[in-house]
């Protein structure tokens, strides 16, 4: 599996941001993707997941009703929505698969066994 994260960038508190993440390698039917991020200092943490077949989403407490999850199975990519960005979104965001992940352990970064490289989002006050 190949994970290519971008679309991150520095925007100002309040603004928004979509995250593309193009997947390549397998048939993503039986698969979740997941968004995690990091900021300095801080552990990973889950942000948003979907399951690819069904679609079914999972949100943090932290960005649910601003930030939004998706994908486009024609062209094997999900994306990231993000709006009423806040400083505290600063970080490097991550895009994962898992294979087979149950629902209660979608946002459990052990889950994913494939990640892409990261895309810096800041955002300023």
């Amino acid at each position: 599996v190949q994970l290519q994260a971008s679309g991150g960038g520095l925007v100002q508190a309040g603004g928004s941001l979509r995250l593309s993440c193009a997947a390549s390698g397998r048939t993503f039917s039986s698969y979740v993707m997941g968004w995690f991020r990091q900021a300095p200092g801080n552990e990973r943490e889950f942000v948003a997941a979907i399951r690819w077949s069904g679609g079914s989403t999972r949100y943090a407490d932290s960005v649910k009703g601003r930030f939004t999850i998706s994908r486009d199975s024609a062209k094997n990519a999900v994306y990231l929505q993000m709006n009423s960005l806040k400083t505290e979104d600063t970080a490097v965001y991550y895009c994962a698969a898992g294979h087979g992940v149950i629902l209660s352990s979608m946002g459990t970064i052990r889950a994913y066994g494939d990640w892409g490289q990261g895309t810096l989002v800041t955002v300023s006050s």
